[in-house]
């Protein structure tokens, strides 16, 4: 289903922990790290694509998360010609995007990235919000940062603990260390899918 300028209409996914985390996928047999997305079925809502992509790629239902926000419009991106299929080429130009912020209410162990037949992700992990966007594939980067920005003012207050109540005094209670995870490693991903 393309619009009349060629761009199909399209879902992507920013899913946050309480730390205001992202989830971060690696694309199956690649390296190559994404956010969830996937297309609107004709007769869907951008809504309810979200939801469904959500389930088939990372394995959870509505009930696992809140939606903070969304984008205002559709955000936009063209995919170079040698990574479109011969036989879409001069129809397909690309994808719009009406990209929502997440805030995971469930567990961790919630996730299956088995739970279509067709999975998109064989890893994940927790990212800083501002993921390394050197490690997405170019022609997406333009539309990465904005729905980053835009979104970002929607964050909720992550629940961090004080380190210190008052200068010197350690609290009472053990504060949890914060994992580090190392970037993920650049390598281009597979030819852009129009599902």
């Amino acid at each position: 289903m393309l619009d009349r300028e060629g761009f199909r209409p399209n879902v992507g996914i920013i899913l946050l922990n309480h730390k205001n985390q992202v989830f971060w996928g690696k694309r199956i047999r690649t390296h190559s790290w994404q956010f969830p997305q996937g297309g609107i079925k004709h007769g869907e809502t951008p809504e309810q694509a979200m939801f469904r992509e959500l389930h088939e790629e990372v394995g959870l239902r509505p009930e696992h998360v809140r939606i903070v926000a969304r984008t205002r419009d559709w955000l936009r991106y063209e995919v170079p010609e040698h990574y479109i299929r011969r036989d879409a080429r001069g129809h397909y130009k690309g994808q719009k995007q009406i990209w929502f912020l997440l805030q995971l209410v469930g567990r961790d162990s919630d996730m299956n990235l088995r739970a279509s037949d067709h999975p998109e992700f064989d890893a994940w992990r927790w990212n800083d919000y501002w993921v390394p966007l050197e490690v997405v594939i170019d022609f997406k980067r333009g539309v990465y940062q904005m729905a980053l920005t835009e979104l970002a003012r929607f964050l909720p207050r992550a629940h961090h603990h004080n380190r210190y109540l008052r200068s010197g005094l350690r609290p009472h209670h053990r504060v949890d260390e914060v994992r580090h995870d190392e970037p993920p490693g650049h390598e281009e991903p597979p030819a852009e899918r129009e599902d």
